[in-house]
């Protein structure tokens, strides 16, 4: 094996204040877990705790570790393609796993009895927190703060900023983590559900306004005729990848796979709204039925 790709591989970044959140967040989901699906074996009960919860949830701790101390991070301050998948990682991969397994009442009843009820508190429904909560983080601005922060960092002196400091660059990070939870949070209808019902008609047009916004500046950073962020012009080029294929392969992982994210999942939820219709009860025929409706359907008074 290359010398250069052998090190790569064996350079894991085993950084402590990331892999203590992991664990520990890793511990409670499968304890609470555990503790609920030995609670659901007995005949006739639902099955909220599924094993595919614990996969997926899992899967996103995975995901995430790779994507912050796997030779993917390294690369990423070389290339700008692999800081594209890193990002990639981080907003469209990791929140869709966790939130898809409803993390939330996994993690309380992972918690200690008294832990989990001093937690439960904040979110009773006259708690003060509860509806601060609410009233900040409704579907209109989770999505308008989702890409103020995604198109910010992506500003050039930004961008280049964040690869000269490492403060800075775990602050474009976590911010980017954040607000992609807080987006795919109301896509999923995880909990906790303090805002009401969102209708799917409403999460598939969240989704699809996200497209355009995500397709656009993944094309103009493609299709650019000059290096738009100069840091990657300032160190050495990996495997003969020049600086303009290197920032136009990064803006094609944004447009086309980052788009993907949003349209497969608009069409996950268009299948289960389908699904929900056909799966309801047929109407009577004395509803339908009548002469006056068979003579001019949809026009009946």
């Amino acid at each position: 094996m290359n010398p250069v790709v052998s090190a790569l591989l064996q350079s894991w970044d085993w950084r402590i204040e990331i892999i203590v959140p992991l664990l520990l967040f890793g511990t409670l989901f499968f304890t609470g877990w555990r503790r609920l699906h030995k609670s659901q074996l007995k005949p006739g009960k639902r099955q909220p705790a599924a094993v595919w919860r614990l996969a997926a949830y899992l899967s996103g701790i995975a995901v995430l570790a790779i994507a912050l101390m796997s030779p993917i991070d390294i690369l990423g301050s070389q290339l700008f393609y692999m800081h594209m998948i890193q990002h990639l990682l981080l907003v469209m991969v990791v929140p869709p796993l966790l939130l898809i397994a409803n993390p939330f009442p996994f993690v309380m009843w992972g918690l200690p009895t008294a832990g989990r009820a001093k937690i439960a508190g904040f979110f009773t429904a006259k708690s003060g927190f509860r509806q601060s909560l609410r009233r900040l983080t409704p579907p209109g601005a989770a999505w308008l703060l989702f890409f103020a922060v995604f198109l910010g960092w992506h500003d050039p002196n930004a961008y280049n900023a964040a690869l000269l400091n490492e403060t800075l660059h775990d602050l474009e990070h976590l911010t980017f983590f954040a607000t992609a939870m807080l987006f795919w949070w109301h896509v999923t209808g995880a909990g906790p559900r303090i805002h009401g019902r969102f209708p799917r008609p409403a999460r598939i047009a969240y989704l699809l306004a996200a497209v355009p916004v995500n397709m656009l500046t993944g094309v103009a950073i493609a299709f650019a005729t000059e290096p738009i962020y100069t840091y990657y012009a300032s160190v050495p080029r990996w495997w003969g990848v020049s600086v303009m294929e290197d920032q136009m392969l990064g803006g094609i992982l944004m447009w086309i796979p980052g788009s993907m994210m949003f349209l497969v999942a608009a069409i996950v939820l268009i299948a289960g709204w389908v699904q929900a219709e056909d799966n309801k009860e047929p109407l009577p025929e004395t509803e339908w039925g009548t002469e006056e409706t068979m003579l001019a359907p949809g026009w009946e008074k």
